[in-house]
């Protein structure tokens, strides 16, 4: 069966293909492809093999085009890992080897693919990080004993406070969490992305049922939020705000503890908790803390050129962290407006 490039935003009932089997996750689904489309002009590009009605393989790729970064294809832009779909090794294979070609013939300087299942194990990868997906299948009992006795206080201690957890599925909502987003963001020394990129995630994820905010309040002040996705039986915790007046509450802490019992009772089986540098010993810590397992996710990035795979790259340069970190907030939302397009 040949290889096809399909759109998931127009395929009808992509989704379904998806999570036939539970072998998708929320970042191959179209309402990502969707976002990432509609809030930078990304082209979905999707290799698949449709067989009678079933995914035998397919690797989501969104085709860029930047004057300041030039053409490349993404598995996936802003995405912190993106596992292709393959029935079998000879699937990987084919699938790969179309893919590189298709770089070629469009001229891409790179395709970075961002997931362990891409390359064969003993392939030099271009930078790793860490994930921790925590089990919900439990109870809340169980749940609770699962993790460090100090998760346990801090919940208490946020509670006994006067913070209050709240999840909401509201344009208002995201818009107290961007708030503190943007602050957040400034306080890592990175500009924030656009508004836009929240109002296309309201739209297409949150309004459609596969996401939700938690908000965490003390009085009548948000002091803490969280966006989180859920796809078939899993669910995501993507982004956290926090307020550093408040810290010592703890309504970080509430937050993740009501969404972990939220999906657990919903009957989603794991809660992912995003990303994490494999240097953060201190937030690597935090997840594990939750009874979270942890695992190595491995980019890779492939010079269709060259026909070779690039080496371990270099974090971003510490000066650019600082020079973000002392822009005023208004100016450092511009930047985030123009920059990320480009560099997703």
């Amino acid at each position: 069966m040949p290889m096809e490039i399909i759109n998931p935003i127009s395929y009808r009932k992509w989704n379904d293909l998806i999570l036939e089997g539970h072998r998708g996750a929320f970042f191959n689904s179209a309402n990502w492809a969707r976002v990432l489309a509609e809030s930078y002009g990304y082209e979905p590009i999707y290799f698949s093999i449709v067989e009678r009605g079933r995914l035998s393989a397919m690797i989501p790729v969104m085709g860029i085009r930047s004057i300041l970064t030039g053409r490349r294809g993404v598995s996936l832009p802003f995405t912190d890992y993106c596992e292709p779909i393959f029935l079998d090794d000879g699937y990987r294979k084919l699938s790969m080897e179309f893919v590189k070609e298709y770089g070629k013939r469009r001229g891409w300087r790179y395709i970075e693919f961002r997931g362990n299942d891409y390359i064969a194990d003993d392939m030099t990868c271009f930078n790793s990080y860490v994930g921790h997906t925590l089990d919900l299948c439990a109870d809340e009992d169980e749940l609770l004993s699962g993790m460090r006795s100090c998760m346990r206080k801090n919940i208490g201690k946020a509670l006994r406070m006067g913070a209050k957890a709240e999840i909401s599925t509201s344009l208002e909502s995201l818009g107290e969490f961007y708030r503190l987003h943007c602050v957040t963001r400034k306080r890592h020394g990175l500009p924030p992305q656009p508004f836009h990129f929240f109002g296309k995630i309201h739209e297409h994820m949150i309004e459609k049922g596969l996401g939700m905010v938690i908000l965490a309040s003390y009085g009548d002040r948000y002091v803490a939020g969280g966006v989180f996705f859920q796809f078939g039986e899993s669910a995501i915790h993507k982004y956290t705000a926090l307020d550093m007046r408040f810290q010592e509450m703890r309504p970080v802490n509430l937050i993740i503890w009501e969404a972990i019992r939220h999906y657990a009772k919903s009957g989603y089986k794991t809660l992912c908790m995003g990303r994490t540098d494999q240097d953060a010993t201190g937030l690597r810590w935090f997840k594990t803390a939750w009874g979270a397992k942890e695992h190595v996710i491995r980019y890779f990035r492939y010079d269709p050129k060259s026909g070779s795979y690039a080496g371990p790259s270099s974090p971003m340069s510490k000066r650019l962290c600082v020079v973000f970190n002392g822009m005023p907030l208004p100016l450092l939302k511009v930047a985030g407006k123009l920059l990320y397009r480009h560099v997703g």
